[in-house]
């Protein structure tokens, strides 16, 4: 394993996490750009951390949300800050431009005219899916955004019957909406991480991530969801700042063709197993209900192998930076003035040494949108709510 990491490097480290709020951690495709891959879900609605918020990170926390807030993050697609942890869009907003529906507003800058039966996302960067209580009995200080999962399905509870106004209109509202699951749980390793937890202690929190994750999938089940994706976690070995805290001297801790760090990726495989089995028992127990898996892990290691077949000339380098072999620097970080931003991020995998660029994004979400790393295309998905094609179930 890598070797350990001083105390105040921790502690920065830590401060780090909190003011980027990752969970810890080419080309343009012409099918984004045409007409839309699919009309047949009129609504997305979305929950988990900064891989898929939009924006209530920034509105929530205000000034006090960090560099999210101040260029150059949005520079490359809205040419403004957003409050995306990225350069340009996320993947949910490549899912939505797919599908010829709006980008999913964030649920925290709701209006009383505002029409949110097209979508509407409560994904809040930093959140972990335990709440609150569950880190404090470990001995952990609590420094990220208190809305655990639990949270984000109350709001959306909270929000239903101003999108649907009775049983039928619920029926028929659902069954044309998309449900993204996240990405949700990397936080409740990454917090950990941080604070100097070992990793075979954090490795016995996966069963309750999952638990947890699950039993929020029962909860929109019931509430009538029909199709849900619920992506796994990033491959965190390959994380520029993971990279950056946990060098090491030992050749056998880094895959000699990617050189992430091969212990935290193992790690990464260990939640997606344990994810991947408890959705085959919901499958099991909702039949007629589309749950599908999303394999952010497999989608990023492809461009990790592979990062000349996408484009990119520093897969691990983050574009945004203070300098060092990953450009990630714990007193530098993306967003303050001694930060470096190369000339073109869609050369970048990596954006902030935490989060993925534009390019990469958009990439991972073709995968998913055709099919490449969904356990089924989501642009075919839909077609599962039409009772006359059966056949399409054995994809799962």
């Amino acid at each position: 394993m890598a070797s350990s990491t001083n105390k105040s490097t921790a502690t920065v480290f830590c401060k780090a996490m909190i003011l980027l709020q990752l969970p810890l951690f080419a080309t343009v495709f012409i099918f984004l750009k045409s007409r839309p891959a699919t009309t047949c879900y009129n609504s997305i609605i979305s929950f988990g951390d900064s891989i898929a918020d939009t924006g209530n990170y920034l509105v929530d926390f205000g000034e006090k949300a960090g560099p999210v807030g101040h260029p150059p993050y949005g520079k490359t697609y809205f040419r403004r800050p957003t409050g995306r942890f990225s350069d340009g869009r996320v993947i949910i907003d490549f899912i939505a431009q797919a599908m010829g529906l709006p980008l999913v507003p964030p649920y925290l800058v709701r209006t009383s005219k505002q029409d949110l039966r097209y979508g509407v996302n409560f994904a809040v960067a930093g959140v972990t899916a335990l709440d609150g209580k569950f880190f404090r009995d470990k001995g952990m200080v609590l420094t990220w955004p208190q809305y655990s999962l639990a949270t984000q399905i109350q709001w959306f509870k909270k929000l239903l019957p101003s999108l649907c106004s009775s049983k039928s209109d619920c029926e028929s509202f659902f069954s044309k909406s998309l449900v993204l699951m996240g990405e949700i749980g990397g936080n409740d390793y990454n917090h950990p991480f941080a604070q100097l937890k070992a990793i075979d202690e954090i490795r016995t929190y996966v069963p309750s991530v999952v638990n947890i994750t699950s039993w929020a999938i029962n909860s929109l089940i019931e509430l009538g969801a029909k199709t849900l994706v619920v992506p796994g976690i990033f491959p965190l070995g390959c994380v520029s700042a993971y990279l950056t805290v946990h060098q090491s001297g030992r050749r056998e801790d880094y895959d000699p063709q990617t050189g992430c760090i091969k212990w935290l990726n193992e790690f990464s495989e260990y939640h997606n197993s344990l994810l991947q089995t408890e959705l085959d028992r919901l499958r099991r127990l909702h039949p007629r209900i589309t749950i599908i898996y999303a394999n952010y892990y497999d989608a990023a290691m492809d461009i990790y192998r592979h990062p000349l077949k996408y484009g990119f000339d520093a897969p691990l380098a983050a574009c945004c930076g203070g300098g060092g072999p990953y450009n990630f620097n714990l007193t530098a970080m993306c967003g303050a003035r001694e930060d470096t931003v190369c000339s073109d991020p869609s050369k970048h995998v990596c954006w902030d040494g935490m989060h993925l660029t534009d390019a990469a994004y958009e990439i991972i979400a073709r995968g998913l949108l055709q099919g490449s790393y969904a356990s089924a295309p989501i642009t075919q998905a839909c077609l599962l709510l039409e009772p006359d094609v059966p056949q399409l179930q054995r994809v799962f």
